[in-house]
Formats: structure tokens, sequence, C-alpha cells
């Protein structure tokens, strides 16, 4: 995977809340005298599926093998592949129709042998990973001095060389993974436009425990020159930006192997239950199957393909068989370069406006406080947007639509639905207008094992991978099922 509240989220957030409070029959605050028809009519559906979720283990089982026997995926990676092929025989077994694998090219970056140490004022090896699509250095390393950047406004400050045969090191502290991940994806290209001859970057995440954390980084093609950049442990940066402030030289060795290869095949896994009214009709739930090269992908992504796939399958294991297909996905290459979400949108065609929701898992499985749902100025992973769009008259309908699904979830403290929703896999066709909708979670620990070794099954609750399993079953079959239809927004490129 690759978020502040706005105020308007608080708002929605309490009204949910006391809506799920006041039971799905009452009156629904901002919405005088219209009761809850939805929640009445799939009540006794929704605590059959939710009592069969609970007792479910099967989805845990598999996520078990894959983070086990598979272990982590990165693209262009044998596992990933092996990963791919499994995925899909999982879901022929679990009697899911229409199962296949969508190809996909996919990018295949090596890591290789890396390190980094302090060779003056101090000797000290550091914590570091390089960060993923990263060139390498020569053979021989970088032995560089090193000059400190709490942010960017710093650096542009500089004239174009002031950085020639320098090591930049950023530390914009911890403001949150939106703005961590800015300057693990960023750096590299601002300091090469400088000279900077490498960057290393503080890990996006507030936990210090000497665990350096990878991620994709972007070189703007506008800045020819490609250097290596690599993510420090937070207790790492702070050491190199305490002796860079001392005022003396501070020296870092850099050797990393990393390269690129020529792509390679995968693909997206995807599997249905075909509707029984509109079968051209889908609601499309999923995560993303590859990960980075180190820890399992337990929470990144192995928690949301596994739930999202166990929701579909408990609902065929039910019986269950709703008027629209529902249709569960593991695309491909989310952390390098999203080719799975762009080759399954190409898939669709003109037939991107028959899907009538996208729901998408990739921010851990922890405990599920409920749904986020993107008619209400949402981005991605459920971050509202800086300037939410007015609510129509669809939007208020849709709105209502989502509180009553919700207040079905009392059972397993997830009936709040909040703004937001979406994310990156399925960017490609939230954007032309599918509603985008994400399980909000407490967001406790996820970016402490994010991108991590630590990213490994023990971070996956089984009670709590079973109430998100639980969550998007009852979601996905009431979209599937009922009458309406949610509100999406086309994103202001498509408009």
């Amino acid at each position: 995977m690759r978020l502040t509240r706005a105020l308007s989220g608080i708002a929605l957030l309490a009204a949910t809340t006391l809506h799920a409070q006041m039971g799905a029959g009452a009156q629904r605050p901002g919405t005088p005298g219209v009761a809850g028809p939805l929640a009445a009519k799939y009540k006794d559906t929704a605590d059959k599926i939710l009592a069969a979720g609970m007792a479910d283990d099967d989805g845990y089982k598999a996520l078990t093998y894959l983070t086990d026997h598979v272990g982590n995926r990165i693209t262009g990676s044998t596992r990933l592949n092996d990963a791919v092929t499994w995925g899909a025989e999982l879901m022929r077994k679990a009697g899911l129709q229409n199962v296949k694998v969508q190809p996909a090219m996919v990018p295949h970056w090596i890591r290789g042998n890396e390190s980094a140490e302090i060779v003056g004022p101090v000797k000290k090896p550091l914590h570091m990973l390089g960060l993923g699509m990263s060139v390498g250095t020569p053979k021989e390393g970088i032995t560089a001095p090193v000059v400190f950047f709490s942010d960017f406004k710093e650096l542009d400050a500089l004239g174009p060389d002031a950085l020639k045969g320098k090591i930049a090191l950023f530390n914009p502290g911890w403001k949150g993974y939106g703005v961590g991940s800015q300057y693990r994806t960023g750096s590299a290209s601002k300091a090469a436009a400088h000279g900077a001859a490498a960057v290393l970057v503080r890990s996006a995440t507030g936990l210090a425990m000497q665990t350096p954390h990878t991620g994709t980084l972007r070189y703007d093609p506008a800045v020819p020159t490609k250097i290596p950049a690599a993510a420090l442990s937070v207790e790492d940066a702070l050491l190199l930006e305490r002796l860079v402030k001392e005022g003396k030289p501070v020296t870092v060795h850099l050797q990393m192997d990393a390269h690129q290869e020529a792509d390679v095949e995968s693909g997206n896994v995807m599997g249905e239950i075909t509707g029984s009214e509109k079968p051209n009709e889908v609601v499309v739930l999923g995560g993303h199957i590859d990960s980075w090269d180190v820890g399992q992908g337990a929470q990144d992504d192995g928690g949301g393909i596994m739930a999202t796939f166990e929701a579909v399958s408990l609902l065929h294991k039910l019986g269950l068989k709703p008027k629209r297909t529902i249709r569960v996905v593991f695309w491909v290459s989310e952390e390098s370069n999203d080719s799975g979400g762009i080759a399954y949108r190409k898939m669709l065609g003109d037939k991107v406006n028959d899907h009538v929701a996208a729901i998408e898992m990739d921010g851990g499985a922890e405990k599920p406080l409920g749904m986020n749902y993107g008619a209400f100025g949402g981005g991605r992973r459920g971050a509202p947007s800086a300037t939410p769009p007015a609510m129509s008259a669809d939007d208020q309908k849709s709105q209502a639509i989502m509180l009553d699904i919700v207040s079905l979830l009392g059972s397993i403290d997830a009936a709040t639905l909040s703004p937001g929703g979406g994310g990156s896999d399925i960017g490609p066709i939230t954007a032309e207008g599918v509603p985008a909708l994400s399980p909000r979670t407490v967001g406790e620990h996820y970016f402490d094992w994010h991108h991590t070794e630590a990213d490994t099954l023990d971070k996956v609750d089984p009670d709590s991978f079973k109430r998100n399993t639980s969550m998007l079953a009852v979601t996905a079959y009431i979209l599937a099922d009922m009458d309406g239809k949610l509100t999406g927004h086309k994103s202001r490129a498509e408009e």
C-alpha cells in the first residue's frame, strides 16, 4: 500500500454512530421522516451472514497458507506467480464461477545485496532498506558527506549543483503516512536535480523500533539522472540528523545492488457469484496479491485479499445468490505501478459503467469500525479530499442506503459510516464514477508493520479478520441484491 480526518468526516461519523444507536427503524439524522426499509428488509439475512462469518475459520487458514508457505510476493518473482496460480485454484475449490487469471505485465525489480554505514565521525552500521524501483550504486558503493533536510522547501532553496557528490538525508518527522510517503516517493528525483549522489529518507512510520520500511519511489521523467535511494530506521535517521547538526562532516557509505530487469507476465485473479437477475451488473471487491520482498505481506495485503475472498466464499457457502454479480479480484502490482488495476479497467471497456460498486481492502485487517464511502469527498483508503463535493440529492440517497447497511453491523461493533473509500487498484474505475468503498479499521498498528520484515501472520488477529470478512460479506451482498444503486463521482480529470 502506497490520513487525517476532515471536520466533515467527524460530523458524519457522529451522525452515523447516532443512527446505529437509534436502530435501523429510527429516523436518520439529516434525513427527517425517513425510516430504514433497507435495513429492515435485510436484517435476517445480515444476521445469518454475520453469525456464519464469525464462526468461519477457512479464510484465516487460507491466509496462513499464503503467508507461511508462499511468503512475500514482489512483482516479477516466482513467488508472486505461485500465489496467482494458488489463488485461482483456491477460488475454484470454493465453488466460485468464471475463475480466471487476467494477464498483466509487471516490473521485475531486484533488490540484491545492500548496506549502509556511518564511516565518520563515528562508525556504525545503519538499519536500511533500499526503496523499490531504485537504481543501485556503483559496485564499490558511494562514500559521501551527508546533508540534512527537514522538508523539500529547504532543498528548493539551494542551487542546482549544491548537492554535487553528496548524500541527501530527509527527515520530515512523522506527520502521517500521506506526508511520509511523499518523501519516500519524491526525494530521489528532487535531490538529483540538485546534483545529489544518493538519498536516504526516514521510514514512513511513527514507531521507532530500528525497523526500516521499504516502498516504491517514483523517478521524475523530467529529471534525467536517477540516483539510488534507501529508507533508514527512525532511530538511525535521527542519529544522522543529530550528527549533522553538530556541525562536523558526517560521511556515509552506501552500497546497493538494486537493478531493474525486463517486465514479467503475471495476472489478476478473479472469480464470481453470478447474479440471478442482473448478471451484467457487478459489485467488485478485493485487494492486491503482490507484496514487498520483506516480511510475509500479511497485513499488506494478504489480509485484504483473503478477507474479500472469504466474504464472497461465505455467501456461496450460505447459498446466497444476489441479483447482481459479486466479483472478487486479487489485483497485481499495486506496490510497483498499479498495472493490475489498469489492466482491469482496460478489460472492462465500456462495461465499466456496469460496475455498481467497488470495494478495496488495503489498509490492514485490524478491528473494523465500519465502512468508508467515497460519495462524501473521499480519497485513497478513506482520506477525505480537501474540497469534498457538495452533497447532491443522489448523494443523500446513497448516504441513507449506506447508513442502513452499516446499522446492521452492530453485533460486530462496525456500525459506522465515514467519508472516503477507494484504493489504488480500483482507482482507474472509480475515477470514472464507480462508487468507491473501503473498510475503516482502528488503524492502530498498520503503519508499524507496513512494508517491513515485521509484516507477518502473527500481526493479523483472527477475530478482527473474521469481523472484516463478515462486514464485507454483508455490505457486498446488499449492494448486489438491493433495488437501488449508490452514487459515484468522476474525478475532475474525467469530468
